[in-house]
């Protein structure tokens, strides 16, 4: 079954549904699905970001394909 045909059904079958407690508990789980997560930051964490993406601005950063080099000269001298 594709995305649509389930949203048609489910549509199908909730407007069916007359019992408004059991409508009002589908409402709650469909709004909890959109809220979005976060994270609550410690001013030290928050700190740190900001640092990073400054030095990232700045061009200080070393890219994917750099650390891998890295990784395979540290792993040779192993």
């Amino acid at each position: 079954m594709c995305i649509i045909e389930l949203q048609q059904e489910l549509i199908n079958r909730i407007s069916s549904i007359e019992d408004a407690t059991f409508l009002n508990a589908i409402k709650s789980f469909l709004d909890r699905k959109k809220e979005e997560p976060y994270i609550e930051l410690t001013y030290e964490l928050e700190k740190e970001l900001l640092m990073a993406s400054e030095e990232g601005n700045d061009g200080k950063y070393t890219s994917q394909l750099e650390m891998d080099q890295k990784v395979e000269e540290w792993l040779k001298e192993k």
